[in-house]
């Protein structure tokens, strides 16, 4: 089983695949290790990461580092949910470089969009049955509208 990932180990982390890079790539960390090194919170389960360009190196690295310093790591982006938001990388805020990695993390107008995208109508679900404490709110015309919001998010369908 493996551990939950605090700041000291996504760094080791770097420090390892600073080592397994043999070329100039870039690694972008998204979700919960965004969160952990920005100091928002203490761990995270996963450590989401996408690479460019990609490294066979890197990749073939992965399953000792994952096993050696026992965390999930995932090749995860918010473009694996969303279409890619124009000038991303430009807003990618540079976290360190290890060896021949740089390290950033991934556009954060960027993750929150991808956060938003899946998990706004189960939010809403779950604070609807307390809207009851806030009088100002019509709890109907504030489903209607998270549903218009969702249903536009959604891929339209073409036959």
């Amino acid at each position: 089983m493996r551990r939950l990932a605090d700041a000291a180990r996504i760094h080791a982390f770097m420090d390892a695949v600073g080592r397994a890079a043999k070329r100039e790539i870039r690694l972008y960390f998204t979700g919960g290790a965004t969160a952990v090194l920005s100091g928002w919170r203490s761990s995270t389960i996963d450590v989401d990461i996408v690479m460019i360009p990609e490294d066979d190196q890197v990749f073939r690295s992965l399953p000792e580092l994952k096993e050696s310093l026992e965390l999930n790591i995932e090749l995860a982006s918010p473009a694996d949910f969303i279409p890619e938001v124009p000038g991303w990388q430009d807003r990618s805020p540079a976290i360190d470089r290890k060896g021949k990695v740089a390290y950033y993390h991934y556009d954060l107008y960027s993750q929150a969009l991808a956060k938003i995208e899946p998990r706004l109508m189960r939010h809403f679900e779950e604070i609807e049955p307390l809207l009851y404490r806030f009088p100002a709110i019509d709890p109907a015309s504030f489903r209607r509208a998270v549903e218009r919001v969702c249903k536009a998010e959604a891929p339209q369908q073409t036959s």
